[in-house]
């Protein structure tokens, strides 16, 4: 009889997993997007190429999920007791993680890339977007515990306010880390987050 782990087939390691994505964002910020290819991501991860193509159909996925795993691993949203504080810990961490060479050369490439690749935009969409939202839905329902915000009964606005609070809050950290290329310290976290919380006319 076949055994079931014959029937479903080996289970992924997730220490190769890592060796993968690691690999694959030290590619890029050495050979660039262009030069990038899945057989040097396998020869540096010490795997063999059919193991990545068994995970990912292409260098597309492969790097969206080496960035997206490094968002997953190094931001998130301490509870430090106020709406203001909690922003500006989660814009300073943002704008330390876009500093470093491998998620600024990967998050610049795949979204270079997406321009011309409608799949490659909804998967960006899917694996760092949508999953990293869950800071904006954790702070805001922190605020709301502690009274500094309100409680939103429309589902339908608490979800479009999310996605807006989240596109402000990125945008403005890459637009000044990779556009225009200034520092995002604290001094500017303090008045980004001032604008945020009281609106222009409470700046």
């Amino acid at each position: 009889m076949t055994s079931a782990r014959a029937r479903t087939g080996r289970p992924r390691s997730a220490e190769a997993d890592r060796a993968i994505l690691d690999a694959t964002r030290a590619a890029l910020v050495e050979l660039g997007w262009g030069k990038l290819t899945m057989g040097d991501v396998a020869a540096r991860a010490g795997v063999a190429k059919t193991t990545l193509y068994r995970r990912w159909a292409g260098k597309n996925e492969l790097v969206v999920d080496a960035v997206a795993a490094l968002f997953d691993e190094h931001l998130d949203l301490p509870d430090l007791g106020s709406l203001a504080a909690d922003i500006e810990s989660v814009v300073l961490r943002f704008a330390a993680l876009l500093e470093r060479p491998e998620t600024k050369t990967a998050l610049m490439a795949v979204v270079a890339e997406s321009t011309r690749d409608e799949a490659l935009r909804v998967r960006i969409r899917c694996a760092i977007v949508d999953r990293q939202k869950r800071l904006v839905l954790l702070g805001r329902e922190r605020a709301q515990a502690r009274g500094e915000l309100p409680l939103e009964e429309d589902a339908t606005a608490a979800a479009r306010n999310a996605d807006l609070i989240f596109d402000v809050i990125a945008g403005a950290v890459v637009h000044r880390a990779l556009v225009s290329g200034q520092s995002v310290d604290e001094e500017w976290a303090r008045g980004f987050t001032a604008l945020l919380v009281g609106g222009l006319a409470g700046v």
